[in-house]
């Protein structure tokens, strides 16, 4: 939880001009909307079922409240209050930023101090001009499935020709895995919000929350070991 939680923060900092805009100039001090996100990202960790229980465990939970950001003797919001705030936050784009911004830091921590090129795959999807420069930036090869029916593929054979990249979408099948861990402890089994709005927001959130908790796995495997798992 403490690479979960800098991870986090580090996330949350690229955020801090769109989180800032959240804000309410007037009327009563809302709840930091960084709160509402790491509170959040419990809920999904921990499988917790509602907002009440949520916000129960924070008041007496040493280690929720180190998470969130509160010290020992300060106080917790009313779980009501809380779900009034976080519903500000569905509505916003604010999901899909965070969920961006997880990708972006796991891809450019994957890359740094090493000599090679690291690969990413990704489903037909990210065949967008934007996501094969920007990962090209980060000098990490694109191992993307062509999206090439009535249009032209981003990638070219200095890509495709790779062997490398065979095996990378051979292993495309690994991100069912991920959507098992949204349905068995993510909140995806049975979805607690109304409107596709809401859901999809929570469902791209819980998608970034998954990506946390994998990440400090992911960086402290050496690439001998990542290689040996994809071969």
């Amino acid at each position: 939880m403490r690479e979960v939680r800098k991870l986090t923060d580090g996330v949350l900092g690229s955020l801090s001009g769109e989180l800032d805009a959240l804000y309410a100039e007037g009327g009563r001090p809302s709840i930091a909307p960084e709160y509402i996100l790491r509170a959040l990202l419990l809920q999904v960790f921990f499988s917790i079922r509602s907002e009440r229980l949520l916000v129960e465990q924070i008041d007496y939970n040493l280690l929720f409240r180190w998470f969130v950001g509160l010290g020992m003797d300060d106080g917790v919001w009313n779980h009501a209050v809380f779900s009034k705030n976080r519903d500000r936050l569905l509505t916003s784009e604010v999901a899909q930023r965070f969920f961006a911004e997880v990708n972006g830091r796991m891809i450019e921590k994957k890359q740094q101090g090493r000599g090679r090129r690291i690969t990413v795959g990704a489903d037909k999807a990210y065949d967008t001009e934007d996501f094969v420069r920007t990962v090209r930036e980060l000098r990490v090869t694109p191992h993307v499935t062509k999206n090439d029916k009535g249009r032209s593929s981003n990638l070219d054979r200095r890509t495709t020709r790779q062997p490398g990249y065979a095996v990378s979408l051979s292993r495309r099948w690994l991100i069912e895995k991920s959507f098992g861990w949204l349905k068995q402890t993510g909140p995806l089994r049975q979805v607690k919000l109304r409107g596709l709005e809401k859901v999809d927001w929570q469902f791209v959130f819980s998608c970034a929350a998954h990506n946390l908790l994998r990440l400090p796995r992911l960086m402290a495997q050496s690439p001998g070991r990542i290689r040996e798992k994809c071969a």
